[in-house]
C-alpha cells in the first residue's frame, strides 16, 4: 500500500509538473508572437515620415525611381532583424525546454521571421499613409493592441462581433504556427486553438508581408511632391 501511494504521488507530481511546464511554454510562445509583432511595427513607422522632406526633394529632381528607393529602404533592416531574432531564440528556446529538434528550432526561427516581416509591413503602411509620427504611433498602438487581444490568449471567449479580427492578426497566425511546431504530434487542439497543417497561416502571413508593402508603396506614389522642399 505504501509503495502504491508513493507511486501514485510520483505520477501525480510528474503530471502536474508537465502541465505547469506546458503552461509556461504557451506563455513564452505567445510572448514571442507579441514581442516580435510589436517591436518591428514601431521601428518601421519612422521610416518614411522622417525622410519625407528628403524624398520630396530628390524625387522632384528625378534622382531615382521611387520603386528603387522603396525596395532598398524596406529591405535594409531585414538582415539585422533576422540576426536579432535568431540570437534571442538561441537563448530563450532551449532555456524554456522547447523541442530539442533541429527542424522544430528552424521552423520556430522561420515563423518568427515571417511575423517580423509582416509587422514591418504594417508599420511601413501606417507611416506611409499618415506621414505624421504622432498620428501614426497612436494608430499603430491601437491596432497592435487590438490584434493582441483578438488573438484569444488573454480572452478565451472573444465576442462574435470582433472575433473575425483574429484572422487579420499576425500575432494570432504566428501563435498558431508556433503551437503547431511544438505540439502538433501530441494534440490537434492546443490552448483552445485548433492546430491545422499550417499552410493557411503561412499564406495569410505572406499576404500580409506583400499586401502591407504594396499599400505603403501606393501611398508613397500618391504623395504630393513639393518642389524645393
Amino acid at each position: 500500500m505504501i509503495t502504491s501511494r508513493i507511486g501514485l504521488r510520483r505520477v501525480e507530481f510528474i503530471l502536474v509538473y508537465r502541465a505547469r511546464q506546458v503552461l509556461m511554454q504557451l506563455g513564452l510562445l505567445f510572448f514571442i508572437a507579441v514581442f516580435w509583432g510589436f517591436f518591428p511595427v514601431f521601428t518601421a513607422i519612422f521610416t518614411f515620415p522622417q525622410e519625407r522632406a528628403m524624398l520630396n526633394k530628390e524625387r522632384s529632381a528625378d534622382m531615382y525611381r521611387l520603386s528603387a528607393y522603396f525596395l532598398a529602404r524596406t529591405t535594409s533592416d531585414i538582415p539585422l532583424d533576422l540576426i536579432m531574432s535568431v540570437l534571442f531564440l538561441l537563448v530563450v528556446y532551449f532555456m524554456a525546454g522547447l523541442k530539442h529538434e533541429d527542424d522544430a528550432f528552424f521552423l520556430t526561427v522561420l515563423t518568427t521571421f515571417l511575423c517580423i516581416v509582416a509587422a514591418q509591413g504594417l508599420g511601413l503602411a501606417i507611416g506611409a499613409i499618415l506621414m505624421d509620427l504622432k498620428k501614426a504611433t497612436t494608430f499603430a498602438s491601437v491596432t497592435v493592441m487590438t490584434f493582441m487581444l483578438a488573438s484569444g490568449y488573454f480572452v478565451k471567449k472573444v465576442p462574435v462581433f470582433i472575433s473575425w479580427l483574429r484572422y487579420l492578426s499576425y500575432n494570432y497566425q504566428t501563435y498558431k504556427l508556433l503551437l503547431k511546431v511544438q505540439y502538433k504530434e501530441k494534440n490537434d487542439w492546443v490552448d483552445g486553438i485548433k492546430v491545422g497543417s499550417g499552410v493557411k497561416e503561412v499564406c495569410i502571413l505572406l499576404a500580409m508581408v506583400f499586401g502591407y508593402r504594396l499599400l505603403a508603396y501606393i501611398s508613397l506614389r500618391r504623395m504630393k511632391l513639393h518642389s524645393g522642399a
